[in-house]
């Protein structure tokens, strides 16, 4: 049996024996606590030199390793240095230490989607003991922020109030500022001034709250955590080394979703790092050298060590994260910001030379949201990334002016944490632009599109339903005709073939004749026996349509609401909506929406109003948050087309994650059943006056 000294620097009290086995061999370990005593280390080593077979020594602090070469006090080096003389091994954890790491993180990374970190808002309580993550974790994100100053422990009781917030600074604060003080002897600068405190905890609170990972070293673990309280650290993912039980339940009580452990777990019991690079070279003989690292990453893969992730709710939790992009439709939407609201009730003249201000404004954060819960257990948080320009502005600039900003806005998004961005239905002038966007955007972007057309569709039948004018055939499928207007334009081809599938007759109507065609074969292939016509024309048909569907804004010049027939259910996807509050009245017993919302998953989603009822979500909107669920972080609808296969796609992946139909809106917001009833009910006096004619 193997013996394995433990020489640790950590308090008496925690000193242990047992025995283990591990790669079919059997070890006695025994731990030695010194309170800190460097001369009681010493003489513990030189006791156990040529009793044990490997020595190792724990709980202390490790070298800094930003600079040329590592950084270690003086009292550990004079340890480490009688270490050297003896004639066993004596192992200190470090090399493991990195394997480990390293390990960690591009593990996790692979195993969870190749997503998890992925632009993630990490803090490192001290960047500078954590050197191994860091230079895995800036491949995935350029989000990373260090408390180093904080907790300079040359400054007694209170530290530097500053979070530095990219690596290149970390190294700037090393080399300047943290060594310098570490070469004058004796050095301790007081900083017990409460006003310092105040701001340290402060800035420390408010990174915290910020991020999503934090990085919490072993040693000094409690000391960093001390006041750090539940609200900032709840849901937090942590990744810390060897977390014993007293850290776990620390970081449970304090409300952490996610504990990643570095520290593999091989025995039965938690035990610290270097004990398990002890146990690791007695099993394999390891000699110390240059290759040392090479053969503890082979024992790691030929063991299959993965890291420890707990679950303190003991319920696996993923939280993946978006951003979507907000901006006024109209002038009258700029009065949800207060500060507009309060100048529009000033002066109503002075909304024009705002909206033209508002244009040139940057991106800010309208809202968080967060609660969105799948079915499927995975969780989406995200930023409602706001912009001042209403469509009349950006019809009055160029499109780079528009698409300038998307692109600032995207900067902005990726710096917060989103993994995927949403762009809201803008414009058709606006819409080649969506190409140019998808392909400089720092993030995967999605225009909505694809939803945009399915959910349209899903509530154009939901209206259908509740207006109950329209007779069902025996294979599902309506006994009623339907017309695109832009059926060959992006959406119009998606709502060609999904309305294909449910009406009996569909005529299809735009100006470009073989586009019509095409489509037409392609509708005629996949449902044989369809009754599909193409026209360049709308009036010649329009009078006996049940279901309209507009696409294009040419609609306008050939969509008149007065030739449609009682009873017709318009639906139009156009952005402005060709229709007025003034149009609609002239007709009412014929029913115009605008669309379908959707109703998000989750019990206790907050959000600031968007001009929905509570937990419900724009369209394009819905997609983004969908793509957030699936982990798919690619582009999706990112460009001007949008495809059958997509529509179909997105429109599983909603269901699967418990999307829902919640409302169809018109022209002035959701539509109730009562306001539906009524349009049904003067549809039916006009048939009924129609007959007796």
């Amino acid at each position: 049996m193997q013996q394995i000294t433990n020489i640790s620097m950590g308090p008496e009290s925690d000193n242990y024996q047992f025995e283990t086995e591990f790669m079919n061999q059997h070890f006695t370990v025994r731990r030695f606590g010194t309170d800190g005593d460097l001369e009681k280390a010493k003489d513990l080593l030189l006791k156990w030199n040529k009793k044990a077979d490997v020595i190792c020594i724990g709980s202390f602090q490790f070298a800094y390793t930003l600079g040329s070469k590592p950084v270690t006090d003086k009292k550990t080096q004079d340890l480490f240095q009688l270490a050297s003389q003896l004639q066993i091994p004596v192992t200190t954890g470090d090399t493991l230490r990195r394997v480990s790491h390293e390990w960690c993180i591009r593990h996790i990374q692979f195993q969870l989607g190749d997503s998890y970190f992925t632009n993630a808002n990490v803090l490192f309580l001290s960047g500078m003991v954590s050197s191994s993550i860091i230079n895995v974790m800036k491949e995935y994100t350029d989000n990373l922020s260090f408390a180093d100053p904080i907790f300079n422990p040359n400054f007694k009781g209170g530290g530097i109030p500053k979070i530095l917030n990219t690596v290149k600074g970390l190294k700037t604060y090393f080399n300047n500022i943290h060594r310098p003080l570490q070469w004058i002897p004796g050095i301790r600068l007081a900083s017990r001034i409460k006003q310092v405190k105040t701001v340290n905890n402060y800035l420390l609170r408010k990174a915290v709250k910020k991020a999503s990972v934090i990085v919490v070293p072993y040693y000094g673990f409690f000391s960093y955590l001390e006041n750090i309280a539940e609200e900032e650290l709840a849901g937090k993912i942590v990744i810390t080394t060897t977390a014993y039980d007293d850290r776990v339940d620390l970081l449970k009580k304090k409300g952490a979703d996610v504990i990643i452990d570095t520290t593999p777990k091989i025995l039965e019991r938690v035990v610290g790092i270097s004990v398990l690079e002890a146990i690791m070279i007695a099993a394999q003989n390891i000699p110390k050298s240059d290759k040392m690292q090479d053969e503890l990453l082979e024992i790691i893969s030929e063991q299959r060590i993965n890291p420890r992730i707990i679950y303190p709710s003991n319920d696996p939790k993923r939280v993946n994260r978006f951003a979507y992009i907000v901006h006024p439709i109209s002038r009258d939407y700029l009065k949800k910001l207060k500060p507009v609201e309060f100048l529009s009730e000033i002066s109503q003249a002075s909304m024009v030379p705002i909206e033209k201000l508002m244009a040139y404004s940057p991106p800010f954060v309208y809202s968080k949201v967060s609660g969105i819960k799948s079915s499927t257990g995975v969780e989406a948080e995200g930023w409602l990334i706001g912009l001042g320009i209403t469509h009349e502005q950006m019809q009055a600039h160029d499109p780079e002016f528009t698409t300038s900003r998307i692109l600032k806005a995207a900067e902005k998004a990726k710096s917060l944490g989103a993994q995927v961005m949403g762009i809201g239905l803008l414009p058709k002038q606006m819409q080649n632009t969506n190409i140019d966007i998808g392909k400089y955007a720092v993030l995967p972007v999605t225009t909505g599109n694809s939803y945009t057309a399915s959910t349209a569709l899903w509530a154009s039948a939901e209206a259908v339903r509740q207006m109950g004018l329209i007779k069902l055939k025996n294979d599902n499928v309506l006994k009623a005709k339907t017309m695109v207007i832009g059926a060959t334009g992006s959406i119009g081809t998606i709502c060609s073939h999904l309305l294909a599938t449910a009406f009996e007759e569909i005529y299809l109507v735009s100006r470009n004749m073989a586009k019509l065609l095409t489509i037409q074969e392609n509708i005629q292939q996949e449902r044989p026996g369809a009754k599909v016509f193409v026209s360049t024309r709308a009036d010649t048909h329009i009078g006996k349509m049940d279901v309209i569907v507009a696409t294009s804004s040419n609609a306008k010049q050939v969509l008149d609401i007065m030739k449609v027939k009682p009873g017709c259910v318009i639906t139009d996807i156009t952005r402005p909506m060709i229709f007025s509050e003034k149009d609609i009245v002239k007709r009412q017993d014929v029913l115009v929406i605008s669309g379908g919302e959707i109703l998000l998953p989750g019990e206790n989603i907050e959000m600031k109003d968007i001009g929905l009822p509570p937990h419900e979500a724009y369209a394009g909107m819905a997609e983004t948050i969908i793509l957030a669920l699936e982990g798919k972080f690619k582009d999706f609808t990112g460009n001007s087309e949008t495809h059958w296969e997509k529509v179909k796609n997105i429109y599983k992946l909603g269901l699967k994650h418990g999307m829902k139909l919640s409302a169809i809106s018109g022209v002035n917001g959701v539509l109730s059943k009562e306001d539906i009833a009524r349009v049904k009910n003067f549809a039916l006096k006009q048939l009924k006056l129609n007959e007796n004619y």
